[in-house]
């Protein structure tokens, strides 16, 4: 190759990096209006689903999430692990069971569950964010520093009995005080879906983690709450991805609900939205972790790629 023919192909290969390079500098101006906007503000990150088995969904999210809160913002995760829950109990000899959309939870689940919940994955996870450079903290039963309090669900069913689910709870309270000051500290806070009752017996509970999330939502008037598993929104047909509805009122999810458009553990996620955006949230999405950085392209882009619910 003569060496004109060398110089040219420096030039092409030369005006390609710059071309990448002023993409990538686009990208970042349109991200400049949601960081300025977010920034300051808490966003509740739901993780769970066997989405928590994805090493790569979760490397992606948890660098996501480190990136929110470089730029300023206050990221705060509560996670479930439903699926290393199930695994766990099939080791011991437990067979998982589900009413409702919720797990069937004795003594000897519920042992399993603050296991895996509030040590195994809250601690991974916290450790992750450490070699991803930020800073977590695990707001656990099982490290003395709770959050989440509780009461019995109550459920029934369609005859109007009284539905037994052992030791499955519902969020009565929140102590907002730690998770704000993390939040001051820089400091991402890390919340499995356990809690204790709320009447000092120290009993705990086993959560939904949509409620969960809510309930942390709700109590620190979180601008956004964002539901990330391994779909990819709210779908007509839950087994047909391009069903997906890419935005709908609190009005709307109702009307879905009540027609019996919404099935399986999708039910008690919106009706979670919906209790949420009436205590003030502004924004709830949901999206699929599985895609490549999820959570930065629903929030710091135009166009989003989830699902995405509203007051009316």
């Amino acid at each position: 190759m003569t060496p004109s023919c060398l110089s040219f192909f420096a030039l092409c290969s030369l005006a390609m990096m710059m071309h990448q390079a002023i993409e990538k500098a686009d990208v970042l101006i349109e991200a400049m209006k949601w960081i300025r906007k977010h920034r300051g503000k808490i966003t509740v990150i739901k993780i769970g689903g066997s989405l928590m088995e994805d090493e790569a969904a979760i490397t992606h999210l948890l660098l996501d999430t480190v990136f929110m809160e470089s730029v300023g913002m206050c990221p705060v995760i509560v996670h479930g692990g439903g699926k290393a829950i199930s695994d766990a109990m099939q080791s011991a000899g437990l067979e998982p069971r589900f009413v409702q959309g919720r797990r069937y939870t004795d003594s000897a689940s519920l042992d399993i569950v603050k296991r895996v919940l509030g040590k195994e994955i809250s601690e991974q996870l916290v450790q992750q964010i450490s070699m991803f450079e930020g800073q977590a903290k695990s707001l656990s039963v099982c490290s003395n520093s709770n959050v989440l309090f509780g009461e019995k669900l109550a459920l029934t069913d369609e005859h109007g009995t009284a539905v037994d689910m052992g030791w499955v709870g519902t969020i009565t309270r929140v102590d907002t005080a730690p998770i704000r000051k993390l939040c001051e500290q820089r400091i991402i806070p890390v919340i499995p879906s356990v809690a204790l009752m709320d009447d000092g017996t120290e009993q705990a509970l086993n959560v939904n983690a949509d409620t969960a999330a809510t309930a942390v939502a709700k109590e620190l008037h979180a601008e956004k709450l964002v539901y990330v598993s391994e779909v990819n929104g709210l779908r007509t047909d839950p087994d047909d991805p391009k069903s997906m509805i890419d935005s709908l009122t609190a009005d709307q999810a109702r009307q879905m609900l009540a027609s019996g458009s919404i099935v399986g553990g999708m039910i008690p996620k919106i009706q979670a939205c919906l209790e949420t955006l009436e205590r003030g949230v502004n924004k709830i999405h949901i999206i699929n972790g599985r895609l490549r950085h999820a959570l930065l392209l629903e929030i710091f882009t135009s166009m989003g790629i989830g699902t995405e619910i509203t007051s009316p």
